[in-house]
């Protein structure tokens, strides 16, 4: 096996993939394009295994927490009588905090819903053989963001990403974006569910306005990108040719509840006009037929080009990469398989320099699996470790989801945070087998360098090698 094979090997898995697990360097070196080809599947990507309700199960969860709030919140609005304005402070304050217990006891099961939702993603991660294919995977989740940061979106954030994005991966764009766009994880997230035309039925008699938060997103962020040229109108228009996406509702028959559900009643009449061009479709074909054409738009190839390219090779991407992955996404229409297939034949990603600097949760990925390990314990392995950290899943603080620039991760404060981790990690999951500088190798395979292996022989414990391993520039950097 070539020098060149065995480079190429470490690059495939660690920067195409999210680390390498024992034994998967020497499997990879073999043919490292073969090795990351083979992971590029019509049918999506791997799902999460566990007890994972999907997005009607959970929303109707949901549905019973508010109809179960309810008494609470009457008790805690009912004016006090004599008696009670008499009582003294602590024992008023006793019966607020007694209602706020009663309302995170309520409140409990959903929480652990979403728990449930993290912890299976991260085993996933940490375990899979296909770990180009969950990374290209986990980009498009960030992509189109939903986040917990709304409470009735947050059960929705696990089934979102389980239905609209993970089966469409190695799809057509357009198809994950019609997907995305209509579940009902994003038409809550982003307040599209009760968005209503002035002058449709609901906007006249039921005093209902029009939100132009999907709208807006789906253009600056998901589609075309802010610099496409746009203006305020176009996003305006597009809101108004998606007012009627919204999701079945307690008040909706049981079978309607938690689904996608077209209202009629809210879409607002007549023709839409969107960056020059004119859809005189009617109800909900209107919207779908703006979908195709941004999906097909050069400025969305440009924008979702360089979004890839830097998030697989550099911050400040090469401009020849971008224009690769660019002209593949045009000349197949959509066809991110095709994109990803250009993606691993440019010269430009294979280049020796490690230029990426992984995001807490890649850290944590692969932390374990460089430890051959997986957690077991949802709370304190993953998700409090990755609060910690500042990168807990599905969390993501805005629409545009988490950074993906070294500038807003590698801060002083957070590579203490990631020393800290490495070091409680390292004493639990050191692997016991082979030499520590052995475990580098294999992690690492030829991006290891000379002064890694001195610091790590020079560890006293085997716990000391191994946190030097998960803290140098190469495990790092990918």
């Amino acid at each position: 096996m070539t020098a060149s094979k065995t480079l190429e090997g470490a690059i495939a898995v660690t920067r195409f993939g999210l680390g390498a697990k024992p034994g998967e360097m020497t499997e990879a070196a073999d043919d490292p394009h073969g090795w990351l080809k083979a992971q590029i599947t019509r049918d999506g990507a791997e799902q999460p295994q566990g007890n994972l309700p999907g997005s009607v199960e959970r929303f109707q969860s949901f549905i019973g927490y508010q109809t179960g709030l309810a008494p609470i919140r009457r008790q805690r609005k009912a004016p006090m009588t004599v008696s009670m304005a008499g009582e003294d402070e602590a024992m008023q304050q006793h019966a607020a905090d007694q209602l706020k217990e009663e309302r995170r006891a309520a409140l409990q099961p959903l929480l652990e819903g979403v728990r449930d939702e993290i912890f299976a993603r991260t085993r996933l991660a940490a375990a899979t053989s296909q770990s180009f294919r969950e990374r290209w995977t986990l980009f498009w989740a960030n992509h189109f963001t939903v986040s917990t940061s709304k409470l009735q979106a947050s059960v929705l954030v696990g089934p979102f990403e389980r239905e609209a994005i993970r089966p469409h991966v190695f799809g057509r764009f357009e198809d994950m974006l019609v997907a995305s766009s209509t579940h009902p994880g994003m038409l809550l997230y982003l307040d599209q569910a009760r968005s209503a035309g002035p002058n449709s039925l609901g906007g006249l008699y039921r005093k209902m306005g029009l939100n132009e938060n999907l709208a807006r997103e789906i253009m600056e962020l998901h589609t075309v990108g802010a610099d496409a040229g746009y203006t305020q109108g176009d996003v305006t228009e597009f809101a108004r040719a998606l007012t009627g996406y919204s999701i079945g509702y307690k008040n909706d028959p049981p079978d309607e509840q938690g689904r996608f559900l077209y209202r009629p009643q809210l879409h607002e009449p007549g023709a839409r006009t969107v960056m020059g061009r004119r859809y005189e479709q009617s109800g909900q074909d209107q919207a779908r037929a703006i979908f195709a054409d941004l999906a097909a738009s050069p400025k969305t190839a440009e924008h979702l080009a360089k979004k890839l390219a830097i998030h697989f090779v550099a911050d400040d991407p090469p401009r020849a990469l971008v224009a690769k992955l660019r002209d593949a996404y045009l000349r197949s229409n959509g066809d991110l398989a095709e994109v990803a297939h250009s993606l691993i034949e440019a010269p430009e990603c294979w280049s020796p320099e490690a230029r990426k600097f992984k995001t807490p949760y890649e850290f944590v990925v692969s932390g374990y699996r460089a430890a051959g390990a997986e957690p077991s314990d949802p709370a304190k392995e993953v998700v409090q470790p990755l609060t910690f950290l500042g990168q807990r899943p599905f969390a993501a603080p805005q629409p545009n989801g988490w950074s993906d620039v070294a500038a807003d991760w590698a801060a002083p404060d957070a590579l203490v945070k990631r020393l800290t981790w490495a070091t409680k990690f390292s004493a639990y999951y050191a692997p016991n087998d082979g030499a520590p500088v052995d475990v580098a190798a294999a992690t690492l395979g030829d991006r290891m360098s000379a002064a890694l292996k001195t610091a790590m022989a020079r560890a006293e414990t085997r716990f000391e090698a191994f946190s030097i391993l998960l803290m140098s520039p190469e495990f790092q950097r990918r």
